[in-house]
């Protein structure tokens, strides 16, 4: 029988401004170890801190334009595009357009805290 998620579980995002992903599968909502799935609104201005995953995440952006500085440059997604980030791999994030972004976050396995490695 198929299962209804009725609504995510918010998840503060470490940044200059206060925002949440909407964690719809995954570790905090569902229980589920082996994915997560989460919604990301992202005011303009965001900017996220420095960081590298143990886990593979894609980034579909839905609306706006995600910025992604890596270890090597920089580039935006725009909407209708999407990211895929190899575990291991150093980026941050900013949404520094007016509109901000909206974009939809998978981690495999899924997002855990004690699998991000935050810059001091």
């Amino acid at each position: 029988m198929p299962k209804l998620i009725a609504s995510p579980t918010n998840i503060p995002c470490v940044g200059n401004i206060t925002r949440v992903a909407e964690e719809f599968i995954g570790l905090v909502n569902t229980g589920e170890a082996g994915i997560s799935i989460t919604r990301e609104p992202s005011p303009p201005g965001w900017v996220g801190v420095g960081q590298y995953s143990d886990f593979h995440e894609y980034r579909l952006v839905l609306a706006g334009v995600l910025h992604v500085e890596y270890s090597d440059g920089a580039f935006d997604v725009q909407a209708g595009q999407a990211l895929d980030i190899e575990p291991g791999e150093w980026v941050r994030f900013s949404t520094p357009e007016p509109a901000g972004a909206d974009y939809v976050t998978v981690c495999i396995p899924a997002f855990s805290l004690a699998d991000v490695h935050r810059d001091e």
